[in-house]
């Protein structure tokens, strides 16, 4: 129950659900409406199946039990008389009984012994005075014995018959196949346009999404609403929604037809509905809720192993393999709990419902069958009504099932338009100012900024850095020197103050523009499953391949990837793992000069370089910082004592400001960070 309520406290969506999901079909309206078309012709199709045997049963294979007229002319030419089924102004009659699996021909019958010999049923039969062994006589009337070549010629027309309902049948299904293959091939089709709009959409969103959001929100639990969340929703388009359709006008039909035939026999049929409908009911409720508590901890279980296979190194290097076993072990268990949850409900419920179809099935073949034996009802009429109650309690199930399958899409749903309703705080202005050229000063004023709430990180910070400048923030763990490169690429928002990119706000440029004009270089590089010279370019086919080589011997990175065996298209595995941490710098670096910014930010970009990859860098940096302003965050001032200017960050605020040397001379902040280093060595 924890877990519903954590699942109903993270889903915050308000508004019209189903509004919102059927606006995704609009745009396939033609589609749908063709395919409720296929299931109301796929559903006749169904229901007329059974009247075609029964028809066949009553008129033809039951045959002998209806008289013949003895006519002037028809088509019927038997022991030279014309016969005709036609009965309605005869006066002679012929008649065929089948006794002890012979049949028997009577013939120059009057309409009163015609009436007796077809109402003697059973037990007029078991009377029946036999001859010899080609002369029989029931009720005083005597009939000869048919051999097969005469039975044949006789019953030529019945066969006829059955052959000709056996061709419309097997059209019916021919029909009934090609309609279904169509509503099928139509139905997957739309939904897969469907969800591949919403993952798209939902895609795009959270990229769209400022970092805040991935602050507060596990990797594992919006891996899981791109993937499995949306997945259920194909589940609803492509299925259930016809499906439900389908059900509800296969249950109308089948009552409405089975009514007009017998209302007697109908209520027999009909007796247990009320009690299917309530353990439906009963069905649907108990089935959400496993439904909703699965769905949570599938994304438990997804958060879970998102942050333990991305932690997989500490992990094993604090050797906590068997703690995080275990503690893997017991959210499989409680998933696997919540399935055989699932699995108990569905075990009890399908086998009751089908006990209690077989209970209505039971009943209707009891008064069914006195009814044949009556004759108040054909053995074709109660073939149909055995054939249709069997399927009517079908698609009662199926709706139980599909209504909690439906549930769990909306509840999929509610957790995908959480996201897509989540707000991009960090907005464009319609009408932004578009610069010709970004030369890269960089001036903050008085801008205070905190992650959460008031718990202010940068406090009245004020500063200007020239175009071409080199400036370098130092300080403390905490200070706010990576904050203050946030804010520059615009990933959060300041609270007060200004920040301006060559005298311009940068709430008035545009995103793209700022993040294109920055180069940033982190201490933690990502590198993506792809080739080295993908991994440059990053999708910008503007990019060329000389362009990319040209980077790479710019920052000392050819060196090592043209001895690779593949060179530039070397492939490199998920986070780079085959290249040591040097190696994965100098890419990054190759990717920023290959782009060309204005603007150079480095966030500890040289913190876990080994002393001869440091060198390399510190030779391919005069190049790459040369006539682009440079913002530098380090903690080895060694790095950064050739800065144009150096900026002391303590405690939010800027303490101290100048180059290495003035700064020295202080004697403040600056100084003593410089001999605890020096001291550490």
């Amino acid at each position: 129950m924890a877990e519903i309520a954590e699942e109903k406290v993270e889903s915050q969506f308000q508004g019209s659900l189903s509004g919102r999901l059927f606006a995704y079909m609009k745009p396939y309206t033609f589609q749908m409406v063709l395919s409720l078309i296929l299931v109301l012709l796929i559903t006749c199709f169904e229901l007329v199946r059974p009247v075609l045997i029964g028809h066949a049963i009553d008129i033809y294979i039951e045959g002998y039990g209806t008289p013949y007229a003895i006519v002037e002319e028809s088509d019927i030419y038997f022991r030279g008389e014309y016969l005709t089924r036609d009965v309605s102004e005869a006066d002679r009659y012929a008649q065929l009984i089948n006794y002890e699996d012979d049949y028997y021909y009577f013939t120059d019958l009057t309409p009163e012994e015609s009436e007796a010999l077809v109402s003697a049923g059973e037990e007029g039969l078991n009377q029946t005075v036999r001859i010899n062994e080609q002369v029989i006589e029931i009720e005083g009337v005597q009939g000869e014995k048919l051999s097969s070549e005469e039975l044949a010629v006789l019953r030529n027309n019945d066969f006829i018959g059955v052959r000709n309902i056996a061709i419309v049948y097997a059209l019916v299904l021919l029909a009934n196949l090609v309609c279904t293959f169509i509503q099928t091939w139509v139905l997957q089709l739309t939904g897969q346009n469907i969800i591949y709009t919403i993952r798209q959409q939902l895609f795009e969103h959270v990229h769209a999404l400022p970092l805040r959001y991935f602050d507060t929100h596990p990797v594992g639990r919006i891996v899981t609403r791109i993937t499995n969340d949306v997945e259920s929703l194909h589940e609803m388009y492509a299925n259930i929604l016809i499906r439900l359709f389908k059900n509800a006008v296969k249950i109308i039909g089948l009552a409405v037809v089975m009514l007009m035939m017998n209302v007697r026999l109908s209520l027999y049929a009909f007796i247990l509905v009320p009690v299917i409908a309530l353990l439906t009911v009963i069905f649907k409720t108990i089935s959400r809720r496993v439904h909703r508590l699965i769905r949570t901890r599938i994304s438990m279980l997804n958060t879970f192993l998102s942050e333990n296979i991305s932690g997989m190194r500490i992990i094993q290097i604090f050797a906590k393999e068997d703690y995080k076993r275990n503690e893997f072990n017991g959210k499989s268990q409680e998933l696997y709990a919540s399935h055989i949850k699932q699995l108990t409900v569905f075990a009890i419920f399908r086998p009751l419902i089908y006990f209690l179809s077989q209970i209505a099935l039971a009943l209707v073949l009891y008064r069914g069958g006195a009814d044949v034996l009556e004759a108040t009802i054909t053995v074709g009429t109660l073939y149909v009504f055995i054939n249709y109650i069997s399927n009517f309690f079908e698609p009662i199930q199926d709706l139980a099932e599909q209504f909690s399958t439906l549930q769990n899409a909306f509840a999929s749903a509610e957790k995908i338009f959480d996201i897509m309703d989540e707000k991009n705080t960090i907005l464009e202005k319609e009408n932004p100012i578009v610069l010709d050229k970004v030369k890269g000063k960089i001036e903050f004023k008085h801008v205070w900024f905190a992650y959460e709430n008031e718990d202010y990180v940068l406090k009245d910070v004020s500063f200007v850095i020239e175009p071409g400048e080199r400036v370098a923030f130092v300080g403390a763990t905490g200070a706010g020197k990576s904050s203050i490169l946030n804010l520059i690429g615009r990933y959060y928002d300041i609270q007060k103050g200004q920040i301006l990119i060559d005298d311009v706000d940068i709430k008035d440029l545009t995103i793209s523009q700022i993040r294109s004009a920055i180069g940033q270089v982190q201490q933690d590089v990502f590198i993506f499953t792809g080739d080295m010279a993908d991994n440059i370019r990053l999708l910008n086919e503007d990019i060329s391949d000389e362009i990319i080589k040209k980077s790479a011997e710019t920052v000392n990175a050819a060196d090592f990837i043209e001895r690779l065996p593949h060179g530039y298209h070397e492939p490199v595995s998920e986070r780079g793992a085959t290249l040591s941490a040097g190696q994965r710098q100098l890419l990054s670096f190759a990717r920023t000069l290959a782009y060309d910014p204005a603007i150079l930010v480095m966030d500890e970009a040289t913190a876990n370089i080994d002393t001869e990859t440091e060198r390399l860098i510190q030779d391919a940096l005069e190049r790459l910082m040369s006539g682009r302003t440079t913002i530098m965050v380090a903690h080895r001032l060694s790095t950064i004592q050739h800065a144009d200017k150096i900026m002391v960050m303590h405690k939010g605020r800027i303490r101290e400001s100048g180059t290495h040397q003035s700064l020295l001379e202080q004697n403040g902040l600056y100084k003593k960070l410089y001999e605890l280093q020096l001291y550490a060595k």
